[in-house]
């Protein structure tokens, strides 16, 4: 009997000017370290592949997302970073880009200030509950707002997060809802996380 063939979850991380470097380069490390087909996709206007984080560190982009925003993705990862935060709201390009991945049913992973600063003035996910930096929260309407570290709505397949101190677990949570905690787990031990975010607990089968 032949094996199934399966493919490994295809993920854009997009990047913009002024993203936060440890959203970015931790995300993009722990999904290529799960064996996940990752795009690193510029939103800059001028297409530059070179960005400076929020840090001022060089950031690289594969692409520009303008060659593969018709690609259909399993995963849409938004780092955060205010300014970048800011370039995604202000991009009309990067909005039809996540809307048409949530339409069709995909994980979109927001963390830092993005949910707040993206989602809310764009109205996008307002059934969803999430989270974002503490000093964001207050742009989230009460009833949406967790104040947790990680939050995951499965209903409508939205990851949101707090900030570059909880980007492992953010990336990890990725790794889990495209795969399974094994994976995350899999991938985590190596890594020496902090043993309270307790990837080394499997669910029972």
């Amino acid at each position: 009997m032949l094996e199934p063939i399966t493919t490994a979850p295809r993920v854009a991380v997009c990047l913009a000017p002024g993203s936060e470097e440890m959203e970015a380069i931790n995300t993009i490390a722990i999904l290529k370290r799960a064996g996940f087909k990752v795009t690193i996709a510029s939103t800059a206007e001028d297409g530059a592949l070179i960005l400076e984080g929020s840090r001022g560190i060089k950031l690289v982009a594969d692409v520009p997302l303008i060659n593969v925003a018709d690609e259909p993705f399993d995963c849409v990862v938004l780092p955060g970073g205010l300014q970048g935060a800011e370039h995604f709201r202000d991009s009309p390009l990067v909005v039809e880009f996540v809307k048409q991945h949530h339409y069709d049913g995909k994980l979109i992973a927001a963390i830092c200030a993005t949910p707040a600063v993206m989602f809310i003035p764009h109205q996008l996910f307002t059934h969803s509950i999430m989270t974002c930096h503490p000093a964001f929260q207050h742009q989230i309407p009460t009833h949406q707002l967790r104040v947790k570290r990680v939050v995951y709505d499965k209903n409508t397949r939205l990851l949101t997060s707090q900030g570059p101190g909880t980007a492992q677990e953010f990336a990890l949570e990725i790794v889990t809802q495209l795969e399974n905690k094994t994976k995350a787990a899999e991938v985590a031990e190596p890594m020496v996380v902090w043993p309270n975010m307790h990837y080394d607990v499997l669910p029972r089968t």
